[in-house]
């Protein structure tokens, strides 16, 4: 596909901040609730279709720039009919390829590792701060009796 082919496929979403996601929403829109570190919008490709991307540490990162929105990494609608695939780039929707089902299988997979790694590193930091936690609780305990 050529640059002239893919500029031609770009096209606008505006940013609105919530903090609960509408529940009928506009095409065009990227809703985005920071409380609830979630955002929505109708699929890009205009099948209607509600795409929800929780944003966090190993989620999609969500910025702003000029009142433009940015959702990382891409949007892979590989559970929809349409299965677009597009990026969301300072207020811009950028179309990608399609990914085979080998590619989403081990998209999926990094993606489980990426959760995994991530969320037994909490688990480890928090066990060694309630380990920590409970020494200077009993060393208090003992000093008072």
């Amino acid at each position: 596909m050529t640059l002239e082919m893919w500029e031609k496929m770009k096209s606008n979403i505006q940013l609105e901040h919530t903090e609960y996601i509408p529940k009928e929403l506009c095409s065009g829109i990227l809703y985005v609730s920071q409380r609830f570190q979630v955002a929505a919008h109708l699929c890009a490709c205009g099948c209607k279709s509600k795409v929800v991307t929780p944003l966090g540490d190993c989620e999609w990162e969500f910025t702003e720039k000029n009142g433009k929105p940015t959702l990382s990494p891409s949007i892979g609608n590989w559970q929809i009919p349409c299965r677009s695939h597009y990026w969301i780039t300072n207020g811009e929707i950028i179309w990608s390829y399609s990914w085979t089902e080998e590619q989403v299988e081990k998209g999926r997979l990094k993606e489980k590792e990426i959760r995994e790694s991530y969320f037994n590193s909490k688990i480890q930091k928090k066990s060694v701060f309630k380990r920590i936690f409970e020494w200077v609780t009993n060393r208090i305990k003992q000093f008072r009796t």
